[in-house]
């Protein structure tokens, strides 16, 4: 059940550089035209000393923009996010934070779909089988993740089995201190999944966040089977608590050897960064790599966030959001990690080591993530 036909992956740095240029030049049109543009973005054109639709030629120009600013995301009307070119389609809308405050919320018709698609062919069919069923084990609601999720297992042949799980009440629960209820709620989480893997389904895939995925196995071990007895063959995971060290422990000590799990770094704003192929050599390393065109990612200095570091330095993560559905010319993430070099299977630039910025850092409260 494909929406998009995907475009051919570039071969090497060269090509994916002329890829993006290409690309971008595509999606500004796309969002600066009376056309097909949004309201929003034709409003700023008019505040800009430049003119979007002549003078960005390549990726490097979108360094004209002025810094997104978080709080544009922030309430209503959605609509005007909405692009004229895409006025009639069915929309989605999907909420990230929140805790406190109003959520950003970003306008979807089918990003969300075209993004696991894209996705799914970087998965090895021998660990996720086709038309294997999933279990999504991760934040439900206003989320683009498990509608993501199920695309995923629907585009696979398969079918996805979700949780109910609402982490802004784990998040409330840790910062009033009550310890004992967050783990209470963890619990019901972990017994909704176990409830769903010893049903008799077929499921052989899954997501889930490395919190959770930790409870799940200690669950099935006190049980008396594991991870891989239960019929799990393939997982992907994501969250600020998948580190080298939980890497390790995961394939060494919850999974064993059978039992496959690739890293991702996303959100509701990028889509889906894969992380590059696991390699002993490395010592467990998590490199990620965003996917471009359609989403890009730098890693740029602290002081100055259009200037990148240098390959293996330190910075703050920024993204470039490029579809026609939403258009972001660099987005200061809350994250920081390394510049990495290319890889074989990604020929453009990588971000490892993502970790919380430094300045945020101590005011951040992780939940079931």
């Amino acid at each position: 059940m494909a929406v998009a036909e995907l475009p051919p992956a570039p071969s090497s740095p060269e090509e994916a550089k002329a890829a993006l240029d290409k690309h971008t030049v595509e999606m500004v049109q796309w969002h600066f035209s009376e056309e097909t543009g949004s309201p929003f973005w034709l409003e700023k054109k008019s505040t800009y000393d430049f003119d979007p639709l002549t003078d960005v030629t390549c990726f490097e120009d979108l360094r004209q923009f002025p810094e997104f600013e978080d709080e544009w995301l922030r309430g209503g009307p959605v609509r005007r996010w909405l692009p004229k070119g895409l006025e009639g389609k069915p929309l989605y809308v999907f909420e990230t934070g929140g805790t406190t405050g109003i959520p950003k919320s970003r306008l979807v018709a089918e990003d969300h779909w075209i993004d696991y698609e894209m996705f799914s062919h970087t998965l090895p069919d021998e660990f996720f089988p086709e038309g294997a069923d999933w279990l999504m084990l991760g934040p439900s609601g206003p989320r683009r993740l498990r509608l993501a999720v199920e695309h995923l297992a629907q585009y696979r042949g398969g079918i996805s089995f979700c949780v109910d799980l609402d982490p802004r009440w784990v998040v409330k629960l840790l910062k009033a201190g009550k310890v004992e209820e967050a783990k209470a709620y963890q619990t019901h989480v972990i017994d909704q999944a176990y409830t769903v893997l010893t049903a008799g389904h077929d499921i052989q895939c899954m997501f889930a966040t490395p919190k959770l995925l930790e409870a799940l196995a200690m669950k099935l071990f006190d049980e008396g089977t594991s991870i891989e007895e239960i019929g799990i063959k393939g997982i992907f995971a994501g969250g600020t608590e998948f580190t080298p060290q939980w890497y390790k422990f995961c394939k060494e000590e919850l999974l064993g050897p059978n039992v496959y799990i690739t890293p991702t770094y996303g959100n509701t704003l990028m889509g889906l960064a894969c992380g590059k192929p696991f390699d002993p050599a490395e010592n467990y390393k998590i490199t990620y790599y965003a996917p471009q065109p359609r989403a890009a990612v730098e890693v740029v200095d602290f002081d100055d966030y259009n200037k990148p570091v240098g390959y293996g330095e330190t910075g703050r993560v920024k993204l470039y959001t490029l579809t026609k559905e939403l258009f972001i010319p660099g987005f200061m993430e809350r994250d920081e990690g390394e510049r990495e070099e290319p890889c074989d299977k990604y020929p453009w630039d990588g971000v490892s080591g993502v970790r919380p910025f430094h300045v945020f850092a101590k005011t951040t409260t992780v939940g079931v993530y």
